[in-house]
């Protein structure tokens, strides 16, 4: 084997540089540019255009007049909508709250779970009763509470409680977002505080509100950060459309930055994301917090509901705060 002089190796070394650069400009653009796959297609084609929903509403608050930010949105059987959001109140303090609703815009606080509490995920548990998850602070970690019926939620009375203890991170895990209750056994998602730095993606399981099982989901970090997002990489939600299970999450491009927060649609069967083009009525640019849910309309028909932060940075005049809207299906 042939030597190179150190002039020959270093002018090898900046090709081999610039080559790897290149490769990863094309990368980034492929990503933006290939097809979306066909659950993400259909999920863009009825969440990006906001000014073509059926119903929206930005700005969405409670009764009182209380923000609804980070709401989640689920259907009870007798077609009631139920939202469980959180609020920052004059005590300095996050408070997440359900409230109830009949036509997805006038909402009716029915519950305040107490300060500390913010990032709420609701899921029914298939027995007629409902299970809580929010981040808790101090020492942000992540509560479950499980419900009997839907009084019982209204009441905040709640017949089991566990606060997971943090695994992953010493110093925060978080924004939990519930995927499937079987029986005894609840799977969860959520963020950890990478390195005390950068929130992370998770997947944890409970076991009768005992075990708790958490590990990093590095899989997803990557098809986001494949966006170029080297900041939190936050909330998600599930959502199954067409018979396919999909992820909505919000990635930040820079740490600190909050008008970079995009929504993006993931399918974990490809490990893929898409980023979503929304389009609202005044031009709104970061979209975060993002869920996303089947209902039966105000009218009737089957919808897609969907449900938006717009941070105030890159809020156009007007919709700055949630952003609620929905698709006939």
């Amino acid at each position: 084997m042939t030597v190179p002089t150190p002039r020959v190796a270093v002018l090898i070394a900046a090709t081999a540089l610039a080559l790897a650069g290149a490769l990863l400009l094309a990368h980034l653009a492929n990503a933006s540019s290939a097809p979306a796959s066909t659950g993400t297609a259909r999920l863009a084609a009825l969440a990006e255009d906001v000014t073509a929903a059926d119903g929206h509403r930005y700005d969405t608050r409670d009764h009182t007049g209380r923000t609804m930010d980070a709401a989640q949105i689920e259907q009870t059987p007798d077609g009631t909508y139920l939202a469980v959001y959180h609020t920052l109140l004059d005590d300095g303090r996050f408070h997440a709250a359900v409230a109830t609703s009949t036509d997805l815009r006038h909402w009716h606080r029915r519950h305040d779970f107490g300060p500390g509490t913010h990032q709420a995920s609701l899921a029914a548990d298939g027995r007629g009763g409902y299970v809580l998850a929010y981040e808790k602070d101090p020492k942000n970690h992540i509560a479950v509470r499980a419900y009997a019926d839907e009084t019982a939620l209204l009441d905040g009375r709640a017949s089991r409680a566990f606060d997971a203890p943090r695994t992953l991170s010493r110093c925060a895990e978080g924004t939990p977002s519930i995927t499937d209750v079987r029986g005894n056994t609840i799977e969860l998602t959520g963020h950890y505080r990478a390195d005390c730095d950068t929130d992370r993606q998770l997947h944890a399981t409970l076991t009768g509100f005992r075990d708790w099982h958490a590990t990093p989901d590095r899989r997803l970090d990557r098809a986001l950060q494949t966006w170029g997002n080297g900041g939190n990489l936050g909330d998600r939600a599930p959502v199954e459309l067409d018979g396919r299970r999909m992820l909505l999450v919000e990635g930040q491009r820079w740490r600190g930055d909050f008008e970079s927060w995009r929504t993006y649609a993931y399918d974990p069967v490809s490990g893929r994301a898409d980023r979503l083009a929304i389009s609202t009525h005044g031009g709104s640019r970061a979209f975060a917090n993002p869920s996303a849910t089947l209902v039966t309309d105000p009218q009737g028909r089957p919808s897609l509901l969907v449900s938006l932060f717009i941070p105030a940075e890159g809020a156009a005049p007007g919709e700055s705060g949630q952003l609620v809207y929905w698709h006939k299906l």
